[in-house]
């Protein structure tokens, strides 16, 4: 996921989808525990994206703190 796409989302689908990424996440770490992962690289790809969203959230709270 880019930054750019990110950015066009409101602040709940942000939130929403940081939700959704680290439960997946965590599915994946409970499936890695037992031995089984097909793609060792999405941890990697998902945790940037949990990353980017949240550097976008942050990036939206401090430009709206300035304005006040």
């Amino acid at each position: 996921m880019k930054i750019k796409e990110l950015s066009n989302l409101t602040e709940d689908d942000l939130v929403i989808k940081e939700k959704q990424l680290k439960k997946e996440l965590f599915d994946m770490e409970s499936h890695r525990q037992m031995g089984r992962v097909e793609k060792p690289a999405s941890f990697r790809n998902i945790r940037r994206d949990i990353a980017r969203i949240l550097t976008v959230l942050n990036e939206r709270r401090i430009s709206k703190g300035k304005t006040n």
